[in-house]
C-alpha cells in the first residue's frame, strides 16, 4: 500500500526579512524532504516561479513604491496562489515567527487560513508568548523553541517514513557504462 506523501507550506516574513528569509527555508525545506520524504511548498521559491509564469519582469520590492496599482495587482494573485496552496493542498504548516513576521502581514494570514481549514501550525519563536498577538497564539497547534527541538518532534510525529537517503536498500547499483 502506498502512502500519500505529505506537504508542508513553509510560513514566516519574507517582505521585511533578511534575504526574505531564503536561507531557512531551503535548509529546513532539504531536512523535511530528505529525513521526512515530505513535499515542501517553499514561497520564496514559488514566488520565482509565479513571477515567471505571470511575466513580471520588473523588481517587485520596488514596484511599491513606482506603480502601486501593479503591485497591489501581483500582490493579489500571490495571495490566492498562495491561500490555495494552504487550504487545499498543504497538510501542516511551520511558521518562524520573528521580527520580521511580526511586522509584516503575510504570515498572520497564513495562519489564519491554516487554522480556518484545521492544518496543524507548528510556530518556531524565541518571542515569550505573552508578546506573541492572541490571534497567533490562537492559530497555532504547537510551540517551538528551536529548529532543533521542531525537527525532533516531527521525527517522532511522522518519521514512519523512510528517508530518501535509506530507499536504495536492496537496490542495484547504478553500473558504470
Amino acid at each position: 500500500m502506498r502512502h500519500k506523501r505529505l506537504r508542508v507550506y513553509l510560513s514566516g516574513g519574507m517582505e521585511y526579512a533578511k534575504g526574505e528569509g531564503i536561507e531557512w527555508r531551503a535548509e529546513l525545506g532539504e531536512w523535511l524532504t530528505r529525513q521526512l520524504r515530505h513535499r515542501v511548498f517553499n514561497p520564496n521559491a514559488e514566488s520565482v516561479k509565479y513571477f515567471r509564469r505571470k511575466s513580471h519582469t520588473v523588481d517587485f520590492r520596488q514596484l511599491k513604491f513606482q506603480n502601486l496599482d501593479l503591485f497591489s495587482k501581483v500582490v493579489r494573485g500571490i495571495v490566492d496562489f498562495d491561500s490555495r496552496e494552504i487550504a487545499h493542498r498543504s497538510d501542516y504548516v511551520i511558521c518562524l515567527w520573528d521580527r520580521s513576521a511580526q511586522r509584516g502581514a503575510g504570515t498572520k494570514g497564513e495562519l489564519t487560513i491554516a487554522r480556518f481549514f484545521r492544518k496543524p501550525v507548528y510556530v518556531v519563536t524565541r518571542t515569550k508568548h505573552e508578546n506573541i498577538p492572541g490571534w497567533i497564539l490562537g492559530c497555532s497547534t504547537r510551540f517551538f523553541t528551536s529548529f532543533d527541538e521542531l525537527k525532533s518532534f516531527l521525527l517522532e510525529r511522522y518519521g514512519h517514513s523512510q528517508p530518501l537517503k535509506d530507499n536504495l536498500k536492496g537496490r542495484k547499483p547504478w553500473k558504470a557504462r
